[in-house]
């Protein structure tokens, strides 16, 4: 499109028509919506797991085994040998450790009776937290004898 000249017999001078706007493309955000939103989602799930306990309680026995174990992530692993009546096999109950000061105290009551306290988060998406579902947050041992307050740990 072109102006009239403002002198008679000067060239006409060509308009500029602007051009219109370009649209973005909304794959890039469609896209990044596709990955982050299931980390979200899987984030959420896995907080909600380890942060709501389905039951919590104390289990005694004897402190059989205690490992930190696992190819890339490391968890405390050990076992609690339950016996109902003495003679009899003992029950062999498996838990997890997540604090490193109760491993140090789980660590150092191996082979002893000991009270161990327990919540237990059932669902939880990984083993990388821990192995089995039962979670210790306490150790007591418990040495004495019938009518004797045990020790705390």
């Amino acid at each position: 499109m072109t102006t009239p000249p403002e002198e008679p017999g000067a060239p006409p001078v060509p308009t500029s028509v602007p051009e219109p706007p370009r649209r973005r493309s909304r794959w890039p955000f469609v896209l990044a919506a596709l990955v982050i939103t299931p980390l979200v989602l899987f984030a959420v799930y896995t907080l909600g797991a380890l942060g709501i306990s389905y039951s919590e309680g104390d289990r005694a026995g004897y402190l059989q085994k205690f490992s930190r174990r696992g190819w890339l992530c490391k968890t405390y692993e050990g076992e609690l040998a339950m016996s109902t009546v003495p003679g009899t096999a003992p029950t062999i109950w498996a838990f997890s450790v997540r604090d490193d000061s109760v491993a140090r105290a789980v660590n150092a009551a191996i082979g002893r009776k000991v009270v161990l306290h327990y919540t237990e988060h059932r669902g939880v998406p990984t083993s990388c937290f821990a192995q089995t579902d039962y979670y210790v947050d306490a150790v007591r041992i418990d040495d004495a004898r019938p009518g004797e307050p045990a020790a705390l740990q």
